[in-house]
């Protein structure tokens, strides 16, 4: 428990202003603002439509498709459906094109030998270097 406190961490002896500087924290932001921003106006413009023509063209809405079922139910639900694929999307884009890159980053804000060299200094105190943060690495 004393050791804890002497344990520093990584995010304090990091500067993000530099960080934020880096050619791979700028490509990261990049990539991230490419596809969310598209698709933020995307879906809007998708939701904006369907309470316009809620609003506007009730008849149009109103019109059955199948027994009870009418158009403006299928685009309330497709709104859900658009919702959770967008999500979809979005979760496999970021394992592919944005987590490489954020660990990368992460491994270079914590991955620096001060930081190690702190986290092992109570090595002499009997702590093993398992439990002092992971030698092993």
């Amino acid at each position: 428990m004393g050791n804890d406190a002497r344990t520093r961490d990584a995010a304090a002896s990091a500067d993000f202003e530099e960080v934020q500087t880096t050619g791979q924290f700028k490509e990261l932001r990049k990539r991230h603002r490419s596809f969310v921003f598209p698709m933020a106006v995307a879906f809007l413009l998708w939701y904006f439509a369907y309470v316009l023509l809620a609003d506007y063209a009730v008849g149009f809405m109103s019109t059955k498709v199948w027994g009870n079922i009418n158009i403006g139910l299928i685009m309330g639900l497709l709104q859900f459906v658009t919702t959770f694929a967008i999500t979809g999307w979005y979760v496999s884009y970021c394992n592919r094109k944005l987590d490489p890159i954020a660990a990368d980053i992460r491994h270079g804000i914590e991955g620096h030998e001060f930081d190690r060299a702190d986290r092992f200094d109570g090595a002499d105190t009997g702590m093993s270097g398992s439990s002092a943060g992971g030698a092993g690495k």
